[in-house]
């Protein structure tokens, strides 16, 4: 089957089916892997065709492989991009781009809160090398028109923010970012193209860690950067190729189109499960705080309902007495896995302060809107109601111990 527009079939039809024909790879409903690391020539000329770009084909896995075009083409059809790059990890995809499209003397500007990892690379990777790297908060995107200067070459965001779940309306965004000539790079993670097509509101790049929902059930390592055939091209034979060597596996690749096929299916059931226990967060006497785009508490309740088609499968909070009694909470439950990574079958939680962002100062954290006390729960495929029962156990505890505290005292 070709590649379709993207208005012709479904989103899981063209998960499942874009891009392949049983027909050409001997009747195989599933696309075979192929395991090899060079390729061979008709004859000299054609090789030498190959290398020069003047003939399209496979000559070796660093540059391309018949299993990740297959997966990068589907990637592309679900993003509604002209193209895609398969990658050996999230930061192997931010990475790569970013190495590919700025240079020395150039500025970036980056949203307040960003993935701790990510961070990290801003400010001890590109700064390293010359590059400027401006925070601010993108929320309000007057801010970014305000903070652009003749420097300025690209503008990077999450959308919804790991870990504090914060919006950024990206059609605002990038609509400021063209008018002065920048590229747009949005980190759509979190939502997936599923809940939200950063390219379609006007962004120039996506980028993914595939680890997450697109694989599915945390048994891979991946990432994905999606936009122009143009700069897909850039990336691959400049950043990839030559700057990181950050390829993924055929293997890998065969398990992402195997968590794609799925993946429909699979977010709405994170998205049902979430808004369910996120309301049930916040009725608990022991939670402060719930951070989650389906509530009508969100400050960008109705941003997350124009921008997202659901409100995805992550929520943060915080509980009544903080970090103490937060870390207290999470060694009481039973089912729900300590963990970082986030997008698995399993429901997975987690203390971004001194785990994912804890590369993060303290006072950096504070400046970019990272409380200590915050949690960030991956809400994952089990029965929805015992995920809850687990939640309430570990809450109920946790009050019933402050309570025989405060009597001791008294």
């Amino acid at each position: 089957m070709k590649n379709n527009d993207k208005n012709e079939l479904g989103f899981a039809t063209r998960a499942i089916h874009d891009g392949y024909d049983p027909a050409t790879e001997q009747g195989a409903l599933v696309p075979p892997v192929y395991m090899t690391s060079t390729f061979t020539f008709e004859n000299a000329e054609q090789g030498a065709a190959l290398f020069a770009g003047e003939e399209d084909g496979h000559f070796y896995s660093r540059i391309s492989n018949p299993t990740l075009s297959l997966l990068e083409l589907r990637m592309a059809s679900l993003e509604g991009a002209e193209a895609a790059m398969a990658t050996a990890s999230g930061m192997g995809a931010i990475t790569s781009t970013l190495w590919t499209i700025l240079a020395q003397g150039d500025e970036i500007i980056v949203d307040k809160t960003l993935y701790g990892c990510t961070f990290t690379f801003f400010q001890h990777g590109l700064t390293k090398f010359g590059v400027t790297v401006k925070h601010v908060d993108m929320r309000d995107p007057e801010n970014l028109r305000s903070a652009i200067t003749d420097k300025t070459k690209v503008v990077y965001f999450e959308t919804p923010a790991n870990p504090n779940m914060r919006l950024v309306e990206i059609g605002a965004i990038a609509q400021i970012a063209k008018e002065n000539g920048l590229i747009t790079v949005v980190d759509n993670t979190y939502a997936t193209p599923y809940l939200t097509r950063p390219i379609d509101l006007g962004a120039d790049i996506v980028v993914h860690s595939a680890t997450k929902y697109l694989g599915g059930h945390g048994d891979l390592v991946a990432g994905i950067v999606a936009g122009s055939a143009d700069i897909i091209t850039r990336i691959r034979l400049e950043g990839v190729k030559d700057m990181t060597g950050a390829v993924m596996a055929p293997l890998t690749a065969f398990q992402i189109m195997r968590g794609l096929k799925t993946l429909e299916i699979r977010m709405d059931r994170h998205c049902s499960s979430a808004q369910m226990i996120a309301e049930q967060l916040e009725q608990h006497p022991a939670v402060e705080k719930v951070f989650y785009p389906g509530l009508e508490s969100f400050e960008q309740h109705g941003l997350a309902k124009r921008q997202m088609s659901k409100p995805g499968g992550m929520i943060a909070f915080e509980l009544v007495g903080g970090i103490s009694v937060g870390m207290r909470f999470m060694n009481e439950l039973k089912l729900i896995k300590r963990a970082v990574s986030l997008g698995d079958v399993d429901t997975l939680i987690q203390h971004p302060a001194s785990m994912t962002h804890s590369t993060y100062t303290p006072e950096e954290r504070a400046e970019h809107d990272i409380s200590d006390s915050l949690m960030r729960i991956s809400i994952g495929l089990e029965t929805p109601d015992d995920i809850m029962a687990d939640l309430n156990s570990a809450l109920d505890l946790i009050i019933n111990s402050e309570n025989s505290e405060d009597k001791k005292v008294a």
